[in-house]
């Protein structure tokens, strides 16, 4: 491709873009109606033999690719958790793509290096975080892909603070026998990062102890206390509790601050693991969802959720960085620089999984300065009034029950009828292609959740989805008038 190809190509497709997020997105059913297997069968088996042009590529692209998409962006998408973009954010993606720079330390693109360090501390106040997780004292945040990395980094890190380093030095050894099993802490809720994070780190599923929850699904911090102190008592070495700002099936929020007193009181790492409902508290009337986070060893939240940044950007922030740097740095010859010998700048290598980084901080640099804050918090403020309005509704109509308590933008319930009424209420609105829910399981009931958070969503939007689960769910319609 030519210089002048890529640029004709390029308008073309931007303009594709703005077209399909400035509501062409809505002329597709949400769920594709697809089977297994259809969208490779019309794909050539064997790779290109020679080239072809950018409309035909686009043209494959809108007839193969499009009808097997699942519209993340689409403004009837209730499901899982949102996975917002926006014009900025692309732009900023854009821009980092253009560039194509490997940002894995300062030395290899200054600016990847600096940009991220200080919007990650402008987030850091916009959220209202403590000062331990500013840059310039002992503290630090940084973009992750994932808060399934930045969990992965949190456990690394509590590792390496409860065994003094022995667990990178002699890994399994050290936590052998005779020296103490480390044990960590979550509950039923938590997202299953966690145990994954716990296998990859060598510590494994068996240890990691699932504390109760009481009956708005947030963790018992009493349970957790006798549970450490069992531990104790058994010879093995508790060293790291997650606790959770909005549990992935029911958007619980466990009491932070009680649990950081008992991780204080015991020595153990408190992560906590805000991916989706931390960026609440860009909302100041919200910063409930944070309380006690002074307590907290480390914290994630994702502005690629409910912030409207392209995905991947994890904000990840530890009040201590010196166990997660000695957790995670290994320093080659052909890496050393003399400006970080002499600890003037910030090698970001070393704050994570990867070698390689890209410029993320790009597209929230981008959404900040374009955008700014207030249309994303007009947007959480919009979406928790319509999730208050399904909530009514929920109430209002004899066929359905709440299944746990609502909390900001996701409501659970269930039909009255049971399990399969459910089950088949969620089948049928998704087939429909015309919203998009997901099912889960509290208490061994099956559950339908209805997550309000999409950019492009409108009120409008939420009322066709609950019309929708009325018609499917029969008899008498309680509609919205």
């Amino acid at each position: 491709m030519t210089p002048d190809e890529f640029r004709a190509a390029g308008h073309q497709l931007v303009d594709w873009i703005a077209g399909y997020l400035d509501g062409g997105v809505e002329q597709y059913p949400v769920l594709p109606p697809v089977k297994p297997g259809d969208i490779a069968a019309q794909l050539p088996a064997r790779p290109p033999a020679g080239t072809v042009d950018f409309d035909t590529v686009f043209a494959d692209f809108e007839r193969v690719v499009l009808p097997g998409v699942t519209h993340w962006q689409h403004p009837s998408f209730f499901a899982y958790f949102p996975a917002n973009s926006s014009y900025s954010s692309i732009l900023g993606e854009i821009a980092a793509s253009g560039l194509g720079v490997n940002g894995m330390s300062w030395a290899t693109s200054p600016a990847a290096t600096e940009v991220e360090t200080v919007v990650v501390d402008w987030m850091a106040e916009l959220l209202g975080l403590p000062a331990s997780f500013r840059t310039g004292g002992p503290g630090g945040g940084v973009i992750q892909g994932s808060a399934s990395e930045a969990t992965l980094a949190a456990i690394l890190a509590a590792r390496e603070r409860a065994t003094g380093g022995a667990g990178n030095r002699q890994g399994l050894a050290a936590t052998g026998p005779g020296v103490g099993v480390l044990t960590a802490y979550a509950t039923s809720q938590a997202h299953s990062s966690i145990e994954k994070g716990l296998r990859i780190a060598g510590i494994g599923s068996e240890n990691l102890r699932v504390v109760p929850h009481d009956v708005s699904y947030a963790m018992d911090a009493d349970a957790l206390a006798a549970m450490i102190a069992d531990d104790l008592a058994a010879g093995h070495r508790p060293f790291l509790v997650v606790a959770t700002i909005g549990t992935t099936s029911s958007m619980a929020v466990d009491p932070v601050r009680a649990i950081g007193e008992i991780c204080r009181r015991e020595g153990l790492w408190l992560h906590v693991d805000g991916a989706m409902a931390g960026i609440a508290a860009l909302c100041p009337e919200l910063r409930s969802v944070t309380d006690g986070l002074e307590l907290a060893d480390s914290f994630c939240t994702n502005p690629h959720k409910w912030m409207s940044v392209q995905f991947d950007c994890d904000l990840f922030w530890v009040a201590d960085r010196a166990p997660l740097l000695a957790a995670l740095s290994i320093l080659p010859e052909y890496l050393r620089t003399a400006a970080a010998e002499a600890g003037a700048v910030i090698d970001y290598r070393d704050w994570g999984i990867p070698l390689g980084r890209r410029f993320r901080a790009l597209k929230l640099w981008f959404t900040l300065r374009l955008d700014g804050v207030e249309p994303i918090q007009q947007m959480i403020r919009n979406h928790l009034a319509w999730t208050q309005w399904v909530v009514e509704h929920v109430d209002a109509d004899p066929r359905f029950a709440l299944s746990a308590p609502p909390n900001l933008n996701l409501v659970c319930f269930h039909c009255v009828d049971g399990d399969y009424a459910t089950d088949a209420l969620i089948t049928a609105a998704n087939d429909s292609g015309q919203a998009l829910f997901t099912r889960t399981v509290l208490d061994g009931r099956s559950v339908l959740r209805f997550c309000i958070g999409a950019r492009t969503t409108e009120r409008r939007h939420v009322e066709s989805g609950w019309r929708l689960i009325c018609a499917l769910a029969g008899g008498h319609d309680h509609l919205p008038r």
